[in-house]
C-alpha cells in the first residue's frame, strides 16, 4: 500500500519509468514496465533484483546476447484467430525473426558452467533467468516452415509453391519479350531521330514506355500514358507492347492472389499455436523489461544492497539517482546519504538550515525504498542492508486545495489523519516540514502529538522540522533520534551532509547576516527571542562544529586503515604469485629435465647401435665414444642433479659392454685362422629399399650424392646420409585404395543441391540502393562458391542510379572479371552481364 495516490510523482518514480521506456527495444517492453508496481512480497522482490543483476552481468561482462529483432507480434496474432484472416509478408517476416531471437535467448541463458554435462549437475551462470526459460516454447518447425516460404528479405520465394513458380517465369519471360521489343523501337526511332540516342525504356503505372519529346510523339504509334514536369517529355506506351503490358498486369494480379492463398494457408497453421507463441513473446517482453532495468542501473551504478527480510534501512552512500543525472551534466557530484533505522532508533527527526537538504534527504529515503521494492537495483554502497516495508506513506509539498476547500495546513492534517488510521510496525511514513503550515505554537503542539502516535504505533520514518519541541521529544523518547543537516557556518554554505545524534539548528541569525540584514534588526530579534536561546542555539552549533571534526578524525582514521589493508591483501597477494611462479619453474625445470633424460637415454642407445654396427673399426667406436663424451658434457652442464647419476650408469654398462667385446675379439685372434671370412658388406645403391635406422618407415633410393641419399618415403622426400641406413624388404603392395579429402560428403552434398538450385539472373528492381547491393553481394558470392562463369543482374534502366552502384560495386570485387551490358536483344542497358574469374 502506498499513499497517496500521486505518491509516484511526488518523489520522481514517473521520470524513472521513462527512462525504462526508452531503453526498452520494443513495446512488449514498455508495457512491462507501465505495469510494474510496488510489492510487498520478498521473494518475488529478491528474484528480480537477481534477475536484474545477472543481466548487468551479461551486459558488462558479454557482448553476445541476442538483442535484435525484439518485434511485438501480437497484435497480428490476435488478429488470424479470425477463419480467413492472414499475416502479411512483413509480418510473417516479424513473427520468423523474434522467434529466432526467443530460441537463440533460451539457447543462451540455458548454457551450462559444467564442463562435462554428463558427469556434473546442470549448473547455470544465471539461475534467475534460467527459471525464466523454462516451460517456453522454440518453435523450431515453425521457423523452418517460414523459411521455406520466405527468403532472407523477407520476400515470398518463387518456389513457395509450383502455381506461383509458374507465373514468374511467366512473367519474367513477358518481360524480357516486352524489353527486347522496346529496345528493338527504341533503336528505329534512334536513328530515324526521333528519339535522344541516351534515351532507355522506363516505367510508369507499371507499364514500359518510351520517352519522347512532344513533337514527335506522333511518329511512334502507340498510347501516351504520362508527361514530365516540364511537358517537355511525353511517356508512350507503343502499340506492340500493349498486349505484352496488359498480360503482365494480369499475371501481377495472378501472382499477387496466389501469395494470399499460401499466406492464408500458412497463416491457418500457425492459428492454433497462437496462444503458446502469445507465452513466448510474454517471455521475450520480461527479458526486454530486465534489459531496460539493467541498463538502467549501469548508468545510474546501482546495485543489489544486502536484502533482508525485516524493517531496517541502514544505508551508505546512498545517491538521489535523478539528482546525480542532472547534476553530472553540469560536472557535479552528489552528496551521498548515510543514513540508519533500526527497532531502535525508528523515527530520524532532520532539523536544520533551510535550503540543506533535508527534503532532498526526504525524497532520496522514498524514490530508493520504493525502486527497490519495485524489483529495481540501488544506487548505494553494496555493504548497505535495505529492509522491506508493506506500507509506504508521504507528506510533503503544497498540498492546497481551492476545489476541496482545503489550506495547506488541512491538507497536511488530512495526510496526519490517513497516516496514523493505516500505518503500523512494517510502515515507513515521510514528513517533510512537520507541523508546519499555521501558527508555530500550536503546530508544534499537535506536531508533537501526532509524533507520539507514530512513535507509539513502532512505525519508520523520516520527518523533517524546525521546531524545537520536537527536537527535545526525540532527545527525551526511545525510538526517535535526531539528525541534522550540517552546515559550514564559516563559509555559510549547506554541505547537505546528515549527521544522526544531535539535532541541527536553524542557523538563522547567521543566514540573516550573511544576506546582508541591518544589524539592529539581528540585534533587536535576538533581544525578542532571548539571550538564553541565542545562547543554546550557539551551544549546539558548537557541539555539530565538534562532533563533525572528530567525525573527520575518524574517517580519516577508518580510510588510512582501509589502506593498510589494502596494501597488506596487495603484499600478500604478490607473495602468493610468488609461490605459484616458483612451483611452476620448478615443475618447468623438472619438465625440462624428464626431457633431457629422454634425450640421454636415446643418444646413449644410439651409440650402443653403432658401436654394435661398426665391430672392429675402433676409428668408429672411437667416434662414438667422443660423441656420447661430449653429449655427457652438455647434459653435465645443463643438470647436475640426478641425470648425471643415471647417465653415469648408462656409461658403466656401456664399457662393461665394449670390454666383453674386446676380449671376445682377442679370443678370435688366438684361435685358428680356420674361422670363414667376413661376408662383404654392398653399399647401398640407387633402387634399393631402405630404413632408417631405429625406424620402421620403408623407402626407397631416388638418387645417390657423394654420402647423401635421396629418400622417397611415401609422398616425402628426404635427405639422408647413407650410413645412417640399412637395407629392408620392399613393401607390400596395398590394394587399398587410400581417399584423402578435405571435404566432408555432407558438404559435397549441401554444394551439388546449391548449385543445381542456383539461378543464374538476379532481380533487383524496386529495391532500395542498400537493399540491392546487400543482394548482389550475396548473388556473386554464391556465383563463385558453385563456380559458375556468367551471371545476369537485372536492375532496370530508370534513371540509372541503381545501375551505378552495382556497377561501382562489382568493381571492387576480385572474383569479378567483366562486366558490361546485356545485348539490346536481351534487355540492353537495364541488364548488367557479370563474367567470373
Amino acid at each position: 500500500m502506498i499513499y497517496p495516490q500521486n505518491f509516484e510523482q511526488k518523489i520522481g518514480f514517473d521520470q524513472i519509468r521513462n527512462l525504462l521506456k526508452n531503453k526498452c527495444l520494443s513495446p512488449l517492453g514498455q508495457e512491462q514496465v507501465d505495469c510494474m508496481s510496488f510489492s510487498d512480497d520478498f521473494d518475488s522482490i529478491n528474484l528480480a533484483l537477481e534477475q536484474v543483476t545477472e543481466f548487468m552481468r551479461i551486459i558488462q561482462e558479454n557482448d553476445d546476447f541476442p538483442s535484435q529483432y525484439f518485434f511485438d507480434v501480437r497484435p497480428s496474432l490476435k488478429r488470424i484467430r479470425v477463419e480467413g484472416l492472414y499475416m502479411d509478408e512483413s509480418e510473417l517476416f516479424d513473427l520468423r525473426r523474434s522467434l529466432e531471437t526467443i530460441r537463440d535467448i533460451i539457447r543462451y541463458l540455458q548454457q551450462s558452467d559444467a564442463e562435462d554435462s554428463e558427469d556434473e549437475a546442470f549448473s547455470s551462470p544465471y539461475p534467475a533467468l534460467y527459471e525464466l526459460t523454462k516451460d517456453i516454447l522454440t518453435f523450431p518447425l515453425l521457423i523452418s516452415q517460414i523459411n521455406n516460404i520466405l527468403d532472407k528479405f523477407g520476400k515470398i520465394k518463387d518456389n513457395a509453391s509450383a502455381e506461383l513458380l509458374r507465373i514468374r517465369r511467366e512473367l519474367a519471360s513477358t518481360t524480357g519479350s516486352i524489353s527486347r521489343c522496346l529496345n528493338s523501337i527504341l533503336r528505329t526511332a534512334q536513328s530515324e531521330g526521333y528519339v535522344d540516342k541516351d534515351v532507355t525504356p522506363t516505367m510508369r503505372d507499371g507499364r514500359l514506355v518510351i520517352p519522347v519529346a512532344p513533337g514527335m510523339k506522333r511518329k511512334i504509334r502507340g498510347i501516351v500514358h504520362d508527361e514530365s514536369a516540364t511537358g517537355k517529355t511525353v511517356f508512350i506506351e507503343p502499340a506492340e507492347v500493349v498486349e505484352a503490358n496488359n498480360r503482365i498486369r494480369e499475371l501481377e494480379g495472378e501472382e499477387r492472389r496466389e501469395i494470399i492463398r499460401i499466406l492464408t494457408e500458412f497463416s491457418g497453421q500457425i492459428r492454433p499455436q497462437v496462444p503458446a507463441i502469445l507465452q513466448s513473446y510474454e517471455f521475450l517482453a520480461k527479458i526486454d523489461f530486465i534489459r531496460s532495468k539493467a541498463l538502467f542501473s549501469i548508468d545510474i551504478r546501482a546495485g543489489k544492497p544486502s536484502f533482508e527480510n525485516r524493517q531496517i534501512v541502514d544505508w551508505t552512500e546512498a545517491v538521489h539517482p535523478l539528482l546525480q543525472m542532472s547534476l553530472s551534466k553540469h560536472g557535479k557530484k552528489v552528496v551521498p546519504l548515510d543514513i540508519e533505522l533500526t527497532p531502535k532508533d525508528r523515527i530520524l527527526l532532520i532539523s536544520g538550515p533551510n535550503a540543506g537538504g533535508k527534503s532532498v534527504c526526504l525524497k532520496t529515503v522514498g524514490l530508493l525504498q520504493y525502486m527497490l521494492q519495485c524489483g529495481m537495483p540501488v544506487p548505494m554502497n553494496e555493504r548497505s542492508h535495505a529492509g522491506i516495508f508493506s506500507r509506504l506513506f508521504i507528506d510533503i509539498g503544497d498540498e492546497q486545495s481551492i476545489e476541496d476547500d482545503l489550506s495547506t495546513y488541512s491538507s497536511h492534517l488530512t495526510n496526519m489523519k490517513n497516516m496514523m488510521k493505516g500505518c503500523n510496525g512494517q510502515s515507513l511514513i515521510l514528513i517533510d516540514e512537520f507541523g508546519g503550515g499555521t501558527e508555530p505554537q500550536i503546530g508544534g503542539a499537535i506536531a508533537e502529538a501526532v509524533l507520539k502516535r507514530f512513535n507509539q504505533g513502532k512505525t519508520f520514518g523520516v520527518i523533517t522540522t524546525h521546531y524545537q519541541n520536537l527536537k527535545h521529544f526525540a532527545e527525551d523518547h526511545e525510538g526517535v533520534i535526531n539528525g541534522a543537516m550540517l552546515y559550514d557556518r564559516h563559509e555559510m554554505k549547506a554541505l547537505f551532509q546528515l549527521q544522526i545524534g544531535n539535532p541541527g539548528s536553524s542557523f538563522a541569525v547567521e543566514i540573516a547576516r550573511k544576506i546582508g540584514l541591518p544589524e539592529e534588526v539581528i540585534a533587536d530579534a535576538s533581544e525578542i527571542v532571548g539571550s538564553e536561546y541565542i545562547q543554546s542555539d550557539k551551544y549546539l552549533q558548537d557541539i555539530v562544529r565538534d562532533k563533525r571534526y572528530w567525525e573527520t578524525k575518524r574517517q580519516n582514521i577508518r580510510k588510512r586503515e582501509k589502506q593498510m589493508e589494502d596494501t597488506i591483501a596487495r603484499y600478500e597477494k604478490e607473495l602468493e604469485e610468488l609461490d605459484r611462479s616458483r612451483k611452476e619453474i620448478l615443475r618447468k625445470a623438472k619438465e625440462d629435465a624428464e626431457h633431457l633424460l629422454q634425450e640421454s637415454n636415446a643418444k646413449i642407445e644410439n651409440t650402443i647401435r653403432t658401436i654394435k654396427e661398426a665391430q672392429a673399426e675402433k676409428e668408429r667406436t672411437r667416434m662414438a665414444r667422443q660423441e656420447l663424451t661430449d653429449f655427457r658434457q652438455q647434459v653435465e652442464e645443463m643438470n647436475k642433479a640426478s641425470l648425471e647419476e643415471k647417465i653415469a650408469r648408462k656409461m658403466e654398462k656401456l664399457r662393461e659392454k665394449q670390454e666383453r667385446k674386446k676380449e671376445k675379439k682377442e679370443k678370435q685372434k688366438n684361435e685358428p685362422a680356420a674361422v670363414a671370412p667376413a661376408p662383404k658388406v654392398v653399399p647401398i645403391q640407387k633402387g634399393d629399399y631402405v630404413r632408417i635406422k631405429g625406424q620402421s618407415s620403408v623407402g626407397q633410393v631416388m638418387e645417390i650424392t657423394n654420402k647423401t641419399a635421396v629418400v622417397m618415403f611415401g609422398l616425402m622426400k628426404t635427405n639422408v646420409k647413407t650410413d645412417r641406413l640399412e637395407r629392408s624388404e620392399a613393401p607390400k603392395p596395398n590394394n587399398t585404395l587410400n581417399k584423402t579429402t578435405f571435404i566432408s560428403s555432407d558438404t559435397m552434398d549441401h554444394m551439388y543441391e546449391k548449385k543445381l538450385n542456383f539461378k543464374q539472373d538476379l532481380d533487383v528492381r524496386g529495391m532500395r540502393g542498400d537493399e540491392a547491393i546487400q543482394a548482389v553481394t550475396y548473388f556473386i558470392d554464391d556465383a563463385i562458391l558453385v563456380g559458375m562463369n556468367r551471371v545476369r543482374i537485372l536492375h532496370g534502366t530508370g534513371t540509372g542510379v541503381l545501375r551505378t552502384l552495382i556497377r561501382q560495386y562489382l568493381g571492387t570485387v576480385p572474383g569479378v572479371a567483366y562486366f558490361k551490358d546485356e545485348h539490346v536483344q536481351f534487355g540492353g542497358a537495364g541488364i548488367t552481364v557479370v563474367d567470373l574469374k
